[in-house]
């Protein structure tokens, strides 16, 4: 079942290329830089995701890496959901597949390109069910929420929510709690110590909250499109099926279903499941709370508070919601088939549960193929490897013009993309990190970017911003290239060189760099080490090979009421 959702929805990418959308940008070889362990004016919400990748490249090239990725992404979404609901009827736990992994929050962060945040949305419920079997004292438990926390972890927001889950679906005061929590905290080291080694400082633009909070996408409103798992700020991210005057609807039978199944998980998970209730609620709140009578605070924290700008995308954290929804839909779709089946005959049952599966596809039939197709591969021009040898003939520090960090290409067909230059190059790229939003700018935590925009809105040359290049991806005026050398003119690229400038390449202090350094190192041995526990170890004993009593096995795994844990390592009956 996951392989077949995984191959309708991403089918385009059996065409040679990249999908370029807005966050989305895979480059054939991306070079490993201290820039992506360290920035040294620009936040870290790409850390440890762009060293991650830079080092993968060197064995996978880029375009098979971005296919393993979406892959990934959405088949694990409907693998995870499938295993985690419990049950053991084959057609409901294909009902929480399609629930899961079949989502306008699916669709809608695929269109903007951010398929790391998405590996966080797909790990969740193995996150979910490692917790619940660590709190039962089942065997490596504990390395297995470990290895689900590491790909969420790749970006800051992911790795918020891996820690926040683990906190709260473990019980205070245990062993295993504190070992968990140290793990994922390790495990988000890399971008919190670089966010203090920045010369970012952390605050955001308050004008952010505005713009970036969920938004209604039809008549019903932000809280039924939020509830329905959609709501995302860019209006161009929004499938066409979402906007119809039908998709209030399709929610609020989902709703009502899952209201159903959720007093059924509470049954079958009696300790665990109002946790997960409180983390969903949680979420939801957040996603909320830019676009409620909380926004006036959101704008005083993201302002005054380092590293609150987290916040600004509320609608983001609906993933603990978008789980306990899928797994309430299909636990509720269960219960009224069995109630059907009982009181007419076994067809009526299975006329339902095979409704509830079909659900998400007609609410949400754009979504396949690559959602309608927006999700199609294109080549970079040639231009672009002309311009990456040249750079990296005589490295220096490359000016992106237009200064503008999100662009529409013609041979992208016009989809907005992030500025490719920071990772086809090796070289470190100044560009600009203000976001336009429509009409509205919404000013980046990059002194040097805004202080290099304004050198530019002056009509100044960008020679004297002391750059060895300057990449031009269309037209600028002719006074900003005064002093540059031309050595390169392709039909898409045009790049100057400023002869005043020697090659070389500005590294920050190694006060900085070693700290960060050393926490990529520490997360990626908490990886290791997780991953050697799982392996399976042959102990022999004195007295001949070990054995265990074992007890009856659930039908489904139990969430246990009891508050404490048994300490990593020490099995009990049932857990072996």
């Amino acid at each position: 079942m996951a392989a077949g959702i995984t191959a309708v929805v991403l089918a385009p990418l059996v065409l040679p290329g990249y999908v370029l959308r807005y966050d989305m940008v895979f480059v054939p070889r991306q070079p490993l830089s201290w820039e992506m362990i360290v920035p040294a004016d620009a936040l870290p919400r790409a850390v440890p995701l762009d060293a991650l990748v830079s080092l993968l490249n060197v064995a996978v090239p880029g375009w098979l890496l971005q296919r393993i990725a979406l892959v990934a992404v959405v088949y694990l979404s409907a693998l995870g959901a499938a295993r985690l609901v419990p049950t053991d009827r084959a057609l409901t736990k294909a009902v929480a597949a399609f629930a899961y992994a079949w989502t306008p929050f699916l669709a809608e962060r695929l269109l903007l390109g951010q398929w790391a945040l998405l590996l966080a949305y797909a790990c969740l419920p193995f996150m979910v069910a490692a917790a619940r079997d660590l709190r039962a004292g089942r065997q490596k438990a504990l390395p297995r929420l470990i290895i689900a926390a590491a790909p969420a972890a790749v970006t800051p927001t992911g790795g918020l929510i891996a820690l926040v889950t683990v906190a709260i679906l473990l019980p205070l005061r245990s062993r295993a709690t504190a070992i968990a929590l140290a793990a994922v905290t390790a495990l988000n080291a890399p971008w919190l110590l670089a966010s203090l080694a920045s010369a970012a400082g952390g605050r955001s633009d308050p004008e952010g909250i505005a713009q970036f909070a969920a938004r209604s996408e039809n008549w019903a409103g932000t809280l039924v499109a939020l509830a329905g798992t959609g709501g995302i700020w860019n209006a161009q991210t929004v499938p066409a099926s979402r906007v119809t005057a039908a998709a209030p609807v399709v929610t609020l039978l989902l709703l009502a279903v899952a209201v159903v199944g959720l007093r059924v998980l509470r049954t079958r998970w009696p300790g665990g499941a109002v946790r997960l209730f409180v983390l969903a609620a949680g979420g939801f709140v957040l996603a909320a709370a830019g676009a409620g009578p909380t926004a006036p605070l959101l704008e005083w924290l993201v302002t005054h508070v380092p590293g609150a700008g987290l916040l600004r995308d509320g609608q983001k954290f609906l993933i603990p919601y978008a789980l306990t929804l899928a797994l309430g839909f299909a636990l509720g779709a269960e219960a009224l088939a069995e109630r059907l089946s009982r009181r007419f005959e076994p067809a009526a049952g299975l006329v339902v549960l095979a409704g509830a599966l079909l659900l998400p596809i007609v609410a949400l039939p754009d979504l396949a193929f690559g959602v309608g197709g927006a999700l199609r591969p294109v080549r970079y021009p040639a231009d672009w490897d002309r311009v990456a040898a040249i750079v990296a003939a005589a490295p220096g520090e490359v000016l992106s013009l237009p200064f503008e960090g999100y662009q529409r290409y013609p041979w992208n067909r016009d989809v907005v993309v992030r500025d490719p230059a920071p990772r086809y190059l090796d070289a470190p790229v100044l560009m600009n990190d203000a976001l336009r939003v429509g009409a509205v700018i919404v000013d980046g935590e990059n002194p040097r970017a805004a202080a290099a925009w304004a050198h530019l809105e002056a009509g100044r040359p960008a020679a004297s911003l002391g750059v060895k290049w300057v990449l031009v991806r269309g037209e600028v005026p002719v006074a900003t290239l005064a002093g540059l050398r031309l050595v390169h003119e392709g039909p898409d690229l045009r790049l100057w060189e400023n002869p005043a400038i020697g090659a070389g390449v500005r590294l920050s202090a190694a006060s900085r760099r070693i700290p960060s350094l050393t926490a990529h190192l520490l997360a990626g041995t908490v990886v290791v080490v997780a991953v050697l526990a799982l392996l399976p170890v042959r102990r022999r004993s004195w007295y001949g090979p070990r054995t265990h009593e074992s007890g009856e096995e659930q039908k489904w795994p139990s969430w246990p009421r009891s508050s404490s844990l048994p300490s990593p390592g020490v099995s009990s009956a049932s857990s072996v």
